[in-house]
């Protein structure tokens, strides 16, 4: 159904795997198309409740953007690539579902702008990360500028999109860029145990928290408004019933009712 991407669903998380595994599976314009298409369904499907994203083989997450696309473009058709870029990794960023990025390999230029959309990161001991755009006469395009800035501070994040330097899994988990750095084949395994307890959690908190927590880096909304919002919306929910009713009742929720 997607030329560029593998699916896979169990025990309600879905798992995508980018896949141009002899590109090193570098976005072009199917993958965002695909991903697009993808995320509309996570959003709609009732039994996906999470999802992993990583990359095909053991070389690489995604090592950038599939640079023969785009080398002639003109100014007008570069403006909107980032667009396009931007409303995808968007489309991620605000998921109401949890989206874990499982870093194996390379995560550079729109590699680790498409890690930075997903609500966290886990990297395998080889993970290497990088902004390397300013290496082609160019900025990154597809959300770095900000989101980097965001996830590790304004300092380090000019530095590395100045340099283009890549770090390490290591470093990047001492700067705040990943959660977790684990051997290459507890990847998918130490995602899923995450992403298995989260989905023990109310879906209707998990997408509330999402949204809040994505306001603080809005300048257009009051993050402390759409929490309050937000919270006592909970209350007219079953879920928030049977959270509390559990509780007293010194037992386990049970969200899948």
């Amino acid at each position: 159904m997607y030329s560029t991407l593998l699916t896979a669903i169990s025990n309600h998380i879905l798992t995508i795997t980018i896949n141009r595994p002899d590109k090193l599976n570098a976005l072009n314009k199917q993958v965002f198309n695909d991903l697009d298409a993808l995320f509309t369904e996570v959003y709609n499907n009732a039994e996906i409740r999470s999802v992993i994203i990583t990359g095909a083989g053991t070389k690489s997450f995604v090592a950038g953007a599939d640079i023969v696309e785009f080398k002639d473009f003109s100014p007008e058709q570069g403006k909107a690539l980032s667009l396009r870029g931007h409303q995808v990794f968007a489309k991620i960023e605000n998921c109401p579902k949890p989206v874990v990025a499982a870093v194996n390999g390379f995560a550079l230029g729109g590699g680790c702008e498409l890690a930075m959309s997903c609500h966290f990161r886990i990297a395998a001991k080889n993970a290497t990360f990088g902004q390397p755009e300013v290496n082609l006469g160019l900025l990154p395009g597809y959300g770095a500028t900000q989101r980097l800035v965001q996830l590790i501070g304004k300092a380090k994040a000019m530095e590395l999109l100045f340099t283009a330097a890549m770090i390490n899994a290591e470093e990047a988990l001492q700067l705040g860029l990943v959660n977790y750095v684990v051997d290459e084949n507890e990847l998918l395994s130490k995602a899923a145990d995450i992403l298995s307890l989260v989905n023990t959690k109310s879906p209707n908190a998990i997408a509330h928290c999402i949204i809040a927590a994505n306001a603080v880096f809005d300048e257009s909304q009051n993050g402390y408004q759409i929490e309050a919002d937000a919270f006592g919306e909970c209350f007219q929910t079953p879920e928030m019933k049977e959270g509390v009713s559990a509780f007293l009742e010194k037992r386990k929720p049970d969200f899948n009712k």
